[in-house]
C-alpha cells in the first residue's frame, strides 16, 4: 500500500515563506516571528514615577523544512504543537523554569522547539531517529539560529523502537532535567514505542518531567459513527497502563499561558506533563 503525502497545516494558515534558497530541492526556508519578553515580571517605575515596561522584542527562528511528505517522514515538517511547546518553554524560561536545566528534546522534527529551549536551558540535547537526513536538517537549522541559542546544544540519535542506548546517549538522559516532544503522535506503533521511550527516560536517574505537546486529529469512522481521534485515543490508554506501573505524577496541563509565536491556538492543541520522582 502507498504511503499518503500530508502537509501540515500551518503552511496555509500564515505566510512565512521567505525568497531564501533552501538546500535540498523540495524543501523550502520558512521565517517562524515570535516574541521574546525582557525581564524578569518585575514592576518598576522610571523617574517621573511612570510605570516602566520592559516591552518583549521581535525574533525569528529561521527553519529549512519539507512543505509536504509521506507519513514517515513527517518530523521534517513544521507542525502547530511545536509552536505551542514554544510558547510554553518561553513562559517556563522567562519566570526561571528552565534555568539550570538540562533539556532533551524527542522526535525533534527540524529541531524548532530544541532551539527555543537553548534560549534559557543549561543545555539541550535534540534528538530524533536517524532516517531521512533529518539530523543533517537540525544541526543545519541549528546554523541559522546560532546567534539566538545561548546553551550548549548537541544534536543526537534517538529511535523510540530501540530500546539499548549507546553510552553517550544514555550519559545524556542520567543529566536531563526535562524533556520536550511535540506531535509525535501519528501511527499507534509508534505511539507504543513513545510510550515505552519515556518509561525508560522518566526511570533513569528521576526526578525528570516530561511536557508532551500534542493535537487530537479527528477522522470519521462507520464503527463509531461520529469523529473520533483514534491516535490520541491510542496514546491515553497506553498513559493509562504505563502509569499504574510508574510512580509517576500526570496532569494536563492548562495552555491559557500567554501567545509567543504567531499560529492558532486551536481547541484541540493538548499538554501532558508527566513527573517522576526521587527513588
Amino acid at each position: 500500500m502507498p504511503e499518503y503525502t500530508v502537509t501540515s497545516e500551518i503552511y496555509t494558515e500564515y505566510d512565512y515563506k521567505t525568497c531564501l534558497k533552501a538546500s535540498r530541492e523540495g524543501n523550502v526556508v520558512s521565517e517562524f516571528p515570535f516574541l521574546l519578553p525582557k525581564g524578569k515580571n518585575v514592576v518598576k517605575f522610571d523617574a517621573d514615577n511612570d510605570l516602566d515596561i520592559d516591552r518583549p522584542q521581535k525574533e525569528i527562528i529561521k527553519i529549512e523544512h519539507s512543505s509536504k511528505t509521506n507519513i514517515s517522514l513527517v518530523g521534517l515538517q513544521v507542525w502547530r504543537g511545536a509552536f505551542l511547546l514554544g510558547d510554553l518553554l518561553i513562559h517556563l524560561g522567562h519566570t526561571g523554569g528552565l534555568t539550570d536545566k538540562t533539556v532533551l528534546e524527542l522526535g525533534a522534527g527540524t529541531g524548532l522547539t530544541s532551539f527555543v529551549a537553548a534560549i534559557y536551558a543549561k543545555k539541550v540535547i535534540c534528538t530524533d531517529i536517524d532516517l531521512g537526513g533529518i539530523l543533517d536538517l537540525i544541526k543545519l537549522n541549528a546554523k541559522y539560529n546560532s546567534k539566538l541559542m545561548k546553551s550548549p546544544f548537541k544534536v543526537m540519535p534517538l529511535d523510540f523502537t530501540k530500546t539499548k542506548w549507546n553510552p553517550s546517549l544514555l550519559t545524556e538522559i542520567k543529566q536531563t532535567d526535562i524533556i520536550i516532544a511535540a506531535d509525535v503522535i501519528y501511527d499507534d506503533d509508534v505511539t507504543a514505542a513513545f510510550i515505552s521511550t519515556i518509561q525508560k527516560i522518566l526511570g533513569t536517574n528521576p526526578p525528570k518531567t516530561i511536557y508532551i505537546v500534542l493535537e487530537k486529529r479527528y477522522v470519521f469512522t462507520i464503527e463509531h459513527m461520529d469523529s473520533v481521534a483514534p491516535c490520541y485515543e491510542t496514546f491515553l490508554s497506553l498513559l493509562d497502563q504505563a502509569k499504574i506501573h510508574s510512580d509517576w505524577s500526570v496532569e494536563q496541563m492548562s495552555t491559557d499561558f500567554p501567545k509567543y509565536f504567531t499560529y492558532d491556538r486551536v481547541k484541540d492543541l493538548v499538554l501532558w506533563k508527566i513527573s517522576s520522582k526521587s527513588s
